[in-house]
């Protein structure tokens, strides 16, 4: 269950990060109040009604067309380390050797259950008479 989570939302996040890149126009035709046609990839065409020369000078058009451009970005933000001071050489060094050390900890300790210990055919404690007191 854990694991199908974890690709679910890896697959989501590389899909925001693709998708906010994108930059694309939609552009509306309205003819008066009235929407007539909505293009995302192209031109919209009109509805028909041209005006001529001579009565357009008098009149206004009746048919309008809205542009609206969304813009991606451009550039992605990279975990670039131009700038490594020695603050933060010396953080980084002792951050990597405290967590080699919690992981070599943890692999000693581990106990496994389930598991008699083997048999000792020979007692050496009885054998060399040597006793802790």
């Amino acid at each position: 269950m854990k694991n199908i989570f974890i690709k679910l939302v890896s697959f989501t996040l590389a899909f925001l990060v693709l998708f906010s890149t994108f930059s694309f126009t939609v552009e509306k035709h309205y003819c008066g109040d009235f929407l007539v046609d909505v293009s995302f990839s192209g031109k919209t065409e009109g509805c028909g009604m041209k005006m001529n020369g001579v009565v357009s000078a008098k009149k206004k058009k009746c048919c309008t067309n809205e542009i609206h451009k969304i813009e991606g970005q451009d550039e992605l933000q990279s975990n670039k380390i131009d700038k490594l001071t020695f603050e933060k050489e010396q953080f980084l060094t002792t951050f990597v050797f405290s967590c080699n050390d919690f992981v070599e900890s943890e692999s000693k300790n581990k106990v496994y259950k389930g598991f008699s210990p083997p048999d000792i055919s020979i007692n050496y404690q009885v054998l060399h008479q040597t006793f802790l007191i």
